[in-house]
């Protein structure tokens, strides 16, 4: 198996940024949106519930919809691709029995066998208090965090966008019913060249490493 080296990885994050400008004329190609959307689908998430669902927005005119629920942001219909991530509203015992028969169908364990681990997650998902999706929330943000680092590696860029109205998303995209909502938005594509936010025009502003990261040794 191939993977990438040290050099390669660092040479991605130095090149990514949140794209301000997309060249609407470039497309990300089905092998390499293949790879993203694979990025997505084997993201860990506690207990390995996959308490999100994701939506790629491929129609024009919902995507105008969209932008004019996203402060008019530009991204959203220029971009190749746009993904929206949405959270399960509540998990409920139902979600744990259907992920205990997955789990017991692909690793061929009978699910009386899994009785234990399936008590611990049905008693957490039980705590009072426990906001779910707020919760499940938390999960979406590290598959878009796989997500942008997949793009990155591949040359493809792109941009988080949170400055949208979830309610009119969810509307927009007819989740009323569907027991998820939206969260976060993220468009993918190719940086128009005149983007003078590029970091070959406009340098990242970060720490020094040592503020931010320590080592206790």
């Amino acid at each position: 198996m191939h993977h990438a080296t040290a050099a390669q990885i660092s040479a991605a994050l130095a090149d990514r940024y949140a794209t301000k400008k997309f060249d609407p004329s470039r497309i990300i190609s089905p092998e390499n949106w293949e790879a993203l959307e694979q990025s997505l689908h084997m993201a860990p998430s506690s207990f390995g519930l996959q308490p999100w669902r994701f939506i790629v927005v491929a129609n024009p005119a919902i995507r105008a919809t969209l932008r004019a629920a996203a402060w008019n942001q530009p991204q959203v219909t220029d971009a190749s691709h746009l993904l929206v991530c949405t959270a399960k509203r509540q998990i409920l015992p139902a979600d744990v029995d259907k992920f205990i028969t997955q789990t017991s169908t692909v690793r061929g364990v009978p699910a009386e066998k899994l009785a234990g681990y399936k008590g611990m997650i049905s008693g957490f998902i039980a705590s009072p208090g426990l906001d779910h999706t707020h919760w499940n929330t938390r999960q979406v943000y590290i598959a878009l965090g796989f997500f942008m680092l997949a793009a990155a590696n591949l040359g493809i860029d792109t941009c988080p966008l949170e400055g949208i109205d979830p309610a009119q998303f969810d509307a927009t995209l007819n989740l009323g019913d569907s027991g998820y909502t939206t969260v976060v938005a993220c468009a993918a594509g190719y940086r128009a060249a005149d983007d003078h936010t590029q970091p070959s025009k406009a340098a990242k502003v970060r720490y020094i490493r040592s503020e931010i990261i320590s080592h206790l040794i």
